[in-house]
């Protein structure tokens, strides 16, 4: 990969990134400064995938809470990313943090290629300071969305492990795309460069940089090495459970991702194990994994809850069915989404007195338990950071006349308009929770999949799941 190759050139990226001709949101294109064509070929490689960066800057701007200036500073070192981190203090994190609340403000747009943007940035390669040298990964914080949870950042291709690393990452970016209802195969545009020379000492590696390229120079130039093929980003999808997590809009997407898996599983039932009705027959764990069930779901319509193993000795601590994860909430929400699926198959199969919809909101049910399985019975404020209570409400709003609606409980600390569809409250408290109110990690993640839950919901029955997961 193109690298920062000195602290001088740090200095003079950071500070060429933050003028105002630099900023490519909204910005004209950037041309090269000062050394000219020596400077241009040593700027990194944070325009290699140019439509990520603009699709994901466009959904971060809807509600900017940290204030970066713009997401191109989130692929760069940290020597040069600092001039526009915002009000983010963790520069291994804002990459994270980009891709988190552009994901979160396309959520509540319902913008499937917002989210998809999101995705995909947060999976795109961060500049280092020579070829070979990974970058380091977020691990003060963890992100709202199980979603952007679920990934990390791919790593110099010349970096130890980083084949196998990176195609894990890319069929991780599949399955969550096919959750939001993208497609899976996007994932496969993440990929960075051939790897470089380790040891090079222009610290240029393979790479591309072209500002005024609106499709990316990997693209354009067909620079990009991909990670896996297209066979297995479909079966990443299908053992992960696709179109299975809900994103604010309606649930057409999960019912066809369903509908396309029907032939394959109508008559598998007998085989695979999958249950019919409220049969326990369990989706069949690898056989040695060991460690902790972490799943506290027990729900079991069409299909016993999926285990989801915890080992604090390994690097990826949690495991569903042998995939992997850095986070407890992503693997959770893998648990589900598979669980779904296979209620789904048995739903559709029409053995079971039930829909795919019982199983969607099995599915709802299954995140939110799980993720709250961990709360106190008592709650203290403090857990809320500097905010009160985050309930919100369902009915008649002093704002809407007397057409019901939801809306925050406490508009000192949550001030927001009611709204008709729960995630908008929703969505809006948990970012609070996490900007403003510097709640700790176990509550926004509490909150998260109370909205998960909410969203899948409607009326009284909405406002209930969200403050129950948060024990308001």
């Amino acid at each position: 990969m193109k690298v920062e190759t000195s602290a001088a050139l740090l200095v003079m990226l950071g500070v060429a990134s933050a003028r105002p001709d630099a900023v490519r949101l909204f910005r004209k294109p950037r041309h090269a400064v000062g050394a000219s064509a020596k400077f241009r070929r040593e700027v990194p490689q944070e325009h290699s995938h140019e439509k990520f960066l603009t699709g994901v800057g466009v959904a971060l701007n809807l509600n900017n809470v940290d204030q970066v200036q713009d997401p191109v500073f989130a692929l760069l070192g940290n020597a040069a990313a600092a001039a526009g981190a915002g009000k983010v203090t963790d520069l291994d994190c804002l990459q994270q943090r980009v891709a988190d609340q552009a994901f979160t403000n396309a959520k509540a747009a319902g913008d499937v290629d917002g989210m998809a943007n999101a995705l995909i940035f947060r999976a795109l390669e961060r500049n280092t300071g020579s070829v070979g040298l990974a970058s380091k990964l977020c691990t003060s914080e963890t992100a709202t969305n199980p979603e952007i949870a679920a990934i990390q950042q791919h790593q110099d291709p010349a970096s130890d492990g980083a084949a196998a690393l990176n195609k894990q990452i890319v069929l991780d970016l599949a399955v969550q795309l096919a959750s939001v209802g993208a497609d899976p195969q996007l994932a496969l545009q993440s990929g960075t460069f051939a790897p470089g020379t380790v040891g090079d000492p222009t610290g240029a590696g393979n790479t591309c940089d072209v500002a005024d390229d609106a499709e990316g120079c990997i693209l354009s130039q067909n620079l990009l090495v991909e990670d896996a093929t297209a066979d297995e980003i479909d079966a990443a999808v299908a053992a992960g459970g696709s179109g299975s997590a809900d994103a604010g809009t309606d649930n057409s997407a999960d019912d066809s991702a369903d509908d396309e898996c029907d032939d394959s599983s109508d008559d598998s039932s007998a085989d695979t194990g999958a249950a019919v009705g409220n049969s326990t027959a369990t989706p069949t764990a690898d056989a040695g994994t060991a460690g902790t069930n972490v799943n506290a779901f027990t729900g079991s319509l069409g299909s016993a809850p999926v285990p989801v193993t915890s080992d604090a000795a390994s690097a990826r601590p949690f495991s569903v069915n042998g995939d992997t994860f850095l986070n407890e909430g992503a693997a959770i929400q893998r648990a589900c989404d598979v669980q779904k699926n296979a209620c789904a198959n048995a739903a559709n199969s029409g053995a079971g007195s039930f829909s795919v919809s019982d199983c969607d909101a099995q599915q709802q049910q299954c995140v939110a338990q799980s993720s709250s399985a961990k709360k106190q019975k008592s709650r203290r404020a403090v857990q809320f950071g500097e905010c009160g209570s985050p309930a919100i409400s369902f009915g008649v709003q002093a704002d809407r006349g007397s057409e019901e609606a939801f809306a925050p409980v406490n508009t000192a600390d949550f001030n927001h308009g009611s709204a008709l569809k729960p995630a908008v409250i929703t969505d809006f408290i948990c970012s609070q929770l996490a900007s403003k109110c510097q709640a700790d990690d176990e509550t926004i993640s509490e909150c998260e999949a109370g909205a998960d839950a909410a969203n899948a919901l409607e009326g009284q029955a909405a406002a209930d799941a969200f403050n129950a997961a948060l024990g308001v």
